[in-house]
């Protein structure tokens, strides 16, 4: 069995946190309607147990009731990533469509676009080589 190095498994985050402020602030003020009342509870609900996690190796999703339910995906089970933006562009949810079909989605992710740009560019990079012979 062999050994690896530190650096061979070492993982840079870049991004780690919860949910946009301006989604739980927005939902808040709808709250103080009948009709909003739904959103805050949600809005509320993500804020206390949602959290993200990226790195240049994976995508990790804590949530759930109390934050006990983890989803980790490695960038190459990703086929395609989706975007909408929220709250006038300040956040956004994100869909990432895996290899099997199955969708994981991520709300109220601050930083959207950014963090599209960079899941989209880890994604082509772990993509595999065509086979040898076929046109790209």
């Amino acid at each position: 069995m062999s050994k690896q190095s530190p650096a061979e498994i070492q993982e840079t985050v870049f991004f780690e946190g919860g949910p946009a402020r301006g989604d739980l602030i927005v939902n808040l003020l709808f709250g103080l309607t009948v009709i909003g009342l739904p959103f805050a509870v949600g809005a509320i609900v993500r804020a206390l147990w949602l959290r993200f996690r990226i790195t240049n190796r994976r995508i990790e999703v804590n949530g759930g009731w109390r934050g006990r339910e983890r989803t980790q995906v490695v960038y190459s089970q990703i086929r395609e990533v989706r975007s909408v933006p929220r709250g006038f562009g300040a956040w956004g949810d994100m869909v990432l469509v895996l290899t099997d079909g199955a969708k994981l989605e991520l709300r109220s992710v601050p930083r959207f676009r950014d963090l599209e740009a960079y899941i989209e560019e880890r994604r082509q990079a772990a993509r595999p080589a065509p086979p040898r012979g076929m046109a790209a």
